[in-house]
């Protein structure tokens, strides 16, 4: 079913000496349960359509139309975010105490997704305690005590190192395909967006305009690190890494 249409959609930004165009003439369809991948060249305005999705940023033109009433909307940024001074349990009520809906049954979800995702021993442990992989599930965890219909994950695994980047987003790929939701991924990394995603998105350079949208078909399909090693996996690189000949890395 579809969850999301996004239409002729536009951004332009006004500076004191012209117009910029950053986006145009975007036309996307996300389905539930659907991983979509957004990749492009630096500054081409990837975030830029997370944001004007998650209502963080007004658009120029053009219809952001969910399909469903009452869709929640989850964001997770580049950084974790987590405060220092919170503990695990804690950093994870946030939105819901910020809501007033942190009554017992939805500290009783928290906890049940922090058992399920290896993270009970840490609930009274602080963000400085944990590796940079914990921090990512815990952060996830706090956006999926929200219960969102649909995740913007905006680089989120830009600030790790190469193997543990590897190794959360398996946990984070995993998290959201078993807790059944839609996730919406920026990424500038052409092997991570093949790997995780379910459908590949190529935006072109500013003003960003659709040059293809892949869907990502391989046979036994598994864990990103998994698909890594697929045969198909050189397949997809390629026909993205052709279409960003304005790639930067």
């Amino acid at each position: 079913m579809k969850l999301l249409e996004i239409k002729e959609l536009s951004k332009n930004y006004l500076t004191p000496k012209k117009v910029i165009c950053a986006l145009e003439n975007i036309n996307l369809d996300i389905y539930e349960n659907e991983f979509v991948v957004l990749v492009g060249p630096s500054g081409c305005g990837k975030s830029t359509i997370l944001s004007i999705i998650g209502n963080l940023e007004n658009k120029s033109s053009g219809k952001i139309e969910f399909k469903k009433d009452n869709v929640k909307v989850g964001y997770m940024f580049q950084e974790d975010a987590l405060f220092p001074w919170l503990t695990v349990l804690d950093n994870c009520m946030l939105g819901l105490k910020i809501q007033k809906k942190d009554n017992e049954e939805n500290i009783k979800y928290v906890k049940t997704l922090l058992k399920k995702y290896g993270l009970s021993n840490f609930e009274k442990s602080y963000p400085k305690e944990l590796s940079g992989g914990m921090r990512q599930r815990v952060a996830l965890i706090r956006t999926l005590a929200l219960k969102p219909d649909i995740l913007l994950l905006d680089e989120p695994f830009s600030a790790l190192d190469y193997q543990t980047r590897i190794t959360v987003s398996d946990d984070v790929f995993k998290i959201i395909k078993e807790e059944k939701k839609t996730a919406l991924m920026v990424t500038h990394d052409i092997s991570e967006a093949c790997a995780i995603g379910s459908k590949v998105v190529v935006l072109s350079d500013r003003p960003a305009i659709i040059k293809n949208i892949y869907a990502i078909d391989m046979e036994n399909k598994g864990l990103p690190s998994e698909n890594r090693k697929n045969s198909k996996f050189s397949y997809y690189y390629n026909l993205i890494w052709k279409d960003l000949d304005h790639y930067e890395s």
